[in-house]
């Protein structure tokens, strides 16, 4: 397997570097700048960009990058994304330094919204966040619902490379929707100490996913009992519980 580490940009982006050797890919490189310093200060060779989604902070470096590296760009056949060479719908397969990736369509966050499976990683953008998940700019909840559900059944194991440092803002909305959840406030421990050492929260796996992220967790009693209270009238249609905890937490 590839080596994987991250490459902070703007407030609380992160890029992904992928390497093998001398050879790199890199996923959302919204910024130029930091990519080639990273890559010129370790010797490396840019060989491929991974895009998930058409937001500037995602793809705002790929044309810098693709000036100095003419590289192939995979990324959302049905959404603008500059310098393109790779369409991909999902439903695919690439080759990225030596490994097959699967290309996953998780529409919500955007409508052409992609994931790259890699052997026990998955980086998912702005679909899933630590203990989150994107807003829906462009999806319905139905999308987004059904999207959160392909990640859900993968592996607990695999490790979630999302695209932003957002895990502790996320937690404290988590521990309003369920206050009793003990795995849940463990992490809230974990992710401070973190933090505050100056380190990452990302990535996690999908099992702590699954256990301290509502959004994953909408068929849970104690999160249907939470979006109720919210909203009396909602039916217990995941995709219903969804929409209404999605709805708190954008006003949160």
């Amino acid at each position: 397997m590839f080596e994987i580490s991250l490459i902070p940009a703007f407030k609380d982006n992160y890029i992904w570097l992928l390497t093998r050797g001398k050879r790199a890919f890199v996923v959302d490189p919204g910024d130029a700048a930091p990519v080639i310093a990273r890559l010129e200060a370790d010797d490396l060779t840019l060989e491929g960009i991974l895009i998930t989604h058409h937001h500037a902070d995602h793809q705002g470096g790929v044309a810098e990058l693709k000036a100095r590296w003419p590289v192939e760009v995979y990324a959302p056949a049905d959404e603008s994304i500059t310098g393109r060479t790779r369409p991909l719908s999902g439903g695919e397969q690439i080759e990225v330094l030596g490994e097959k990736l699967d290309v996953m369509a998780v529409p919500g966050h955007t409508l052409g919204h992609l994931a790259y499976l890699a052997p026990g990683a998955l980086f998912c953008g702005d679909t899933l966040f630590g203990a989150g998940c994107g807003r829906l700019f462009e999806g319905t909840p139905e999308q987004m619902s059904a999207s959160l559900d392909s990640i859900a059944a993968l592996p607990d194991d695999t490790k979630v490379y999302c695209a932003h440092e957002y895990t502790e803002m996320n937690l404290r909305f988590a521990l309003a929707v369920e206050p009793d959840n003990a795995a849940l406030s463990d992490r809230v421990a974990r992710v401070a100490a973190l933090r505050a050492a100056g380190l990452s929260s990302v990535p996690s796996t999908l099992g702590e996913e699954k256990a301290t992220n509502p959004f994953l967790r909408c068929t849970d009693p104690a999160v249907i009992a939470a979006a109720e209270q919210r909203n009396p009238t909602v039916n217990r249609e995941k995709a219903a519980i969804f929409k209404t905890i999605r709805g708190w937490r954008n006003e949160f």
